[in-house]
């Protein structure tokens, strides 16, 4: 691995948070270059590619920097209590039984994609999806499917299950990145056209309009030119949750792991011993406990807008772990695995056009699945800052079900192969 040209965190953030600010910043321009640039361009988009940019040119690198474990540990959790205190749990069920649905496509087009990806790639290239013993590919996607239908806990456990040969593991950890993260950069860019997007898929989108009216109204009544009581209550509302978060999370993780059946990495309960699974679970919880307390009036003075620069923080931390470069290492794998997202990708876009689904739906529950709990709030606050927890509930849920559809997925790839 080259050293990047730096590797100190305090330099890392400052570049990340250089190229936020200049995002911003040109955003911003009504005329001119810019204003014609980020017509076509999503601004979320271009937070997440340029510090991929500064990692694939070796500027950065998310190997030596641990500035995307302080995003998702720090202020992913921050961001979800101040963006769920507005939030109006009757309007989140009001969303209705798309959204299962959509979720449970994605799951379902990960279980599949993995078989029928095998099949059309051994037509061409037969030693591409071969091996044998530990070293068959098929033990090695499991550990794929394990992550895009949960979370590193899951594809940590497929591993262990399946008893992929650890020293390729590296591979599958490769293609795991690039595919996903290249599907995610076409999210984004699919939410700067949503409003096409919805006009195509002829989708009823008066729910999630109906929720976000809300927060809005709330934010009118209550908004207010912050002070700086205003300010470090809601910071301590933030990071005193994200302390709660840790500590319980800690707490239930250490006691769950104490029995075998969770403890166990091959149990397909693994994922409820995991520290991450617990924290997005508590802040999201807290966060609409608050909703129902006085607390909610600090959308006034601004919490959501606070939560949304965390978030930022997060999909740019995010975007750093993308090495452009790595695209040709592994061709072969990494067609697999982008046929592989296209069946899931093609899922989801005939369901949703069939129900009427709205894009939102179609995003969020593929990055509940492929993205997981990191990604999927990121993408729900794109479309707006209240929807973030639509998206962690998700991703949450897919935690839960990560091993079990993993399993079947597994085993349905182990039949292709042998055809």
């Amino acid at each position: 691995m080259n050293t990047p040209i730096f590797t100190n965190d305090a330099i890392v953030f400052g570049l990340l948070t250089l190229a936020l600010g200049f995002v911003f910043f040109t955003e911003s321009k009504k005329s001119g270059f810019w204003a014609k640039f980020y017509k076509y361009v999503p601004g979320l988009l271009m937070c997440y590619l340029i510090p991929a940019i500064f990692n694939s040119t070796g500027l950065i690198s998310s190997k030596t920097s641990q500035t995307y474990f302080i995003a998702s540990r720090y202020l992913l959790p921050a961001s979800l209590v101040l963006l769920t205190l507005s939030i109006d749990l009757k309007a989140i069920f009001n969303l209705g039984w798309r959204a299962l649905v959509m979720f449970f496509t994605g799951t379902i087009g990960i279980i599949i994609g993995g078989p029928i990806a095998i099949l059309i790639i051994s037509i061409f290239s037969p030693e591409t999806v071969g091996g044998s013993g530990p070293d068959a590919i098929w033990k090695g996607l499991s550990t794929i499917a394990g992550s895009w239908i949960g979370g590193s806990a899951n594809q940590a456990a497929m591993l262990e299950i399946f008893e992929f040969n650890q020293e390729k593991y590296g591979g599958m950890v490769l293609v795991d990145i690039v595919v996903s993260n290249i599907w995610m950069a076409i999210i984004l860019l699919g939410i700067g056209k949503r409003k096409k997007i919805d006009k195509w898929l002829k989708a009823d989108n008066t729910a999630i309009n109906n929720l976000q009216n809300k927060v809005e109204e709330l934010a009118k009544k209550t908004t207010r030119i912050p002070s700086l009581t205003d300010l470090m209550v809601i910071i301590a509302i933030a990071f005193t949750t994200v302390g709660i978060g840790h500590f319980g999370a800690t707490a239930i993780s250490e006691h769950l792991s104490t029995f075998k059946f969770i403890s166990d990495q091959k149990s397909p309960f693994s994922s409820f011993g995991n520290h991450f699974f617990w924290l997005i679970s508590i802040a999201t919880l807290i966060g609409i406990l608050l909703s129902f307390t006085k607390a909610k009036q600090y959308e006034g003075a601004g919490a959501s807008k606070i939560g949304s620069v965390f978030i930022y923080i997060l999909v740019a931390t995010i975007g750093m772990k993308m090495d452009l470069m790595q695209i040709l290492d592994k061709p072969g794998l990494i067609l697999i695995g982008m046929v592989w997202i296209s069946i899931h990708a093609g899922l989801l876009i005939l369901v949703a056009k069939l129900i009427k689904a709205p894009f939102f739906f179609l995003a969020v529950g593929s990055q509940a699945n492929v993205g997981g709990a990191a990604s999927a709030p990121v993408v729900a606050a794109a479309f707006h800052p209240s929807l973030a927890t639509v998206g962690a509930l998700l991703a949450v849920f897919g935690y839960v079900v990560g091993t079990y559809g993993a399993i079947i997925c597994t085993e349905l790839m182990r039949i292709a192969s042998a055809g």
